[in-house]
């Protein structure tokens, strides 16, 4: 049987669950899978961690020289995060003819193009499959389940952390910095939140997931993104009472020719959409095929075991093909310049603004959309008896610029008190 040797770079969390289940899976991968896994080096700086999992004190380095001159490592897997020192890490590893596989989205989101011609100078295997939506196999299933198809979109929650907090905040009623205190308590959030509540997260995973789908190079810099910290529970509600559910969703278009759309912001979904009942932390992908029609991916979108399980599935596949694959699309650091990417991109919108309660106010407003060839579908006005009064509607689609045209000159309309919330719906 073929023996492949594995190290860790990182025992954190991630790290951690992985080495776990590749020591506690090892018969059964014999068994199923035809292969011995076998994890032959670790780089922790905290040897105590490493001994606590198990792991000889021989196999504990903190040198990645030593981690990948070692002859008896073929696949290495990078869980360490953030750019560097992972960057200089997983190139060694690579220069070193050693295959990778990383869960580091920022990495590999930003550098993608650097680490894969690295990867093709020495003929090594490069694996993503844990960078994206933890769990849930949407890499293996956009390289090896759809390639019969031309993506036409794919819409996605794929960040844990927002999804719990709007979950919490349309169940429960609760204000946004409340339920972020107790996501942090819980371990959803980070000290930092910023990565996951302003979109960065989502934006790297869609750039990655939008570059494979639709096989073009889809740069960071391309992703429209919009975060979670300006969303009230007012406009939760009043979006609940229209039928729809809030989420902060990553969305790719793809026209079939050269022009692509990829953004990241708050949306509002019918409620009967697949998307709109996955809560909590958990993740899923809706995609369109032109031959399939609709696919969804759901599951556990981080954690040790769900993202461990990912990349074990990784360390399998490395080591029972021994062909290499890389992008299927010129993997440089610019785009192909003949791919257009749109940012007047076509929407509905909710939006909430508070006006004195006087008579032909909404003729005004309606006319400014009209100027704006803006019609609405829905119309909601609340309050009665008092001065101010909150207006909400929703439009027919229309292209973004007009829509922020329009909401200036509605901004500067007399008895408009305030343009509140503008959040684009989906769907």
């Amino acid at each position: 049987m073929k023996t492949v040797g594995v190290a860790i770079l990182g025992l954190g969390v991630v790290g951690s669950g992985t080495y776990k289940i590749l020591r506690d899976h090892r018969e059964f991968y014999r068994k199923t899978q035809g292969v011995d896994l076998s994890v032959e080096s670790v780089l922790e700086i905290n040897k105590q961690r490493a001994l606590d999992l198990g792991i000889e004190e021989s196999k504990i380095s903190d040198n990645i020289a030593e981690v990948v001159s070692n002859p008896n490592v073929d696949i290495v897997v990078e869980v360490i995060g953030g750019v560097e020192p992972a960057k200089s890490f997983v190139l060694a590893a690579l220069h070193s003819g050693k295959s990778v596989v990383t869960s580091n989205k920022e990495l590999f989101c930003k550098y993608w193009y650097e680490l894969e011609a690295a990867a093709r100078r020495t003929n090594a295997g490069l694996y993503y499959e844990a960078s994206c939506v933890g769990g849930v196999p949407i890499i293996r299933t956009l390289i090896d389940g759809l390639q019969a198809n031309v993506v036409q979109s794919l819409t996605g929650i794929i960040n844990g952390t927002t999804n719990y907090i709007l979950t919490r905040m349309s169940r429960e009623g609760s204000d946004y910095k409340e339920v972020l205190k107790d996501a942090q308590k819980l371990g959803y959030a980070e000290k930092d939140p910023t990565a996951d509540v302003e979109g960065y997260d989502a934006a790297y995973k869609l750039s990655i997931l939008s570059s494979l789908a639709f096989h073009k190079r889809v740069p960071l810099e391309n992703v429209y993104r919009e975060g979670i910290t300006n969303i009230s529970v007012k406009d939760i509600e009043y979006g609940k009472e229209l039928g729809y559910v809030l989420k902060l969703l990553a969305i790719g278009k793809n026209d079939g020719k050269n022009s692509i759309e990829v953004r990241v912001h708050p949306a509002f979904i019918r409620k009967d959409h697949p998307l709109a009942s996955v809560n909590d932390s958990f993740n899923a992908v809706y995609l369109v095929g032109d031959s399939v029609g609709d696919v969804m991916l759901y599951g556990r979108g981080a954690g040790d075991f769900p993202t461990g399980s990912a990349i074990v599935s990784d360390v399998i596949y490395a080591a029972t093909h021994s062909e290499v694959k890389y992008a299927t699309f010129k993997n440089t650091e610019e785009p192909d310049k003949n791919t257009k990417f749109v940012t007047d991109f076509r929407s509905r919108y909710f939006i909430r603004f508070t006006a004195k309660d006087k008579a032909g106010v909404l003729a005004k407003v309606a006319g400014v959309f009209a100027k704006y060839n803006i019609s609405i579908i829905d119309l909601i006005q609340k309050g009665e008896g008092i001065d101010e009064i909150p207006i909400i509607l929703i439009t027919h689609e229309t292209n973004e610029f007009s829509l922020r045209r329009a909401i200036e000159k509605i901004a500067e309309i007399d008895d408009v008190v305030s343009v509140d919330s503008t959040i684009r719906v989906e769907g």
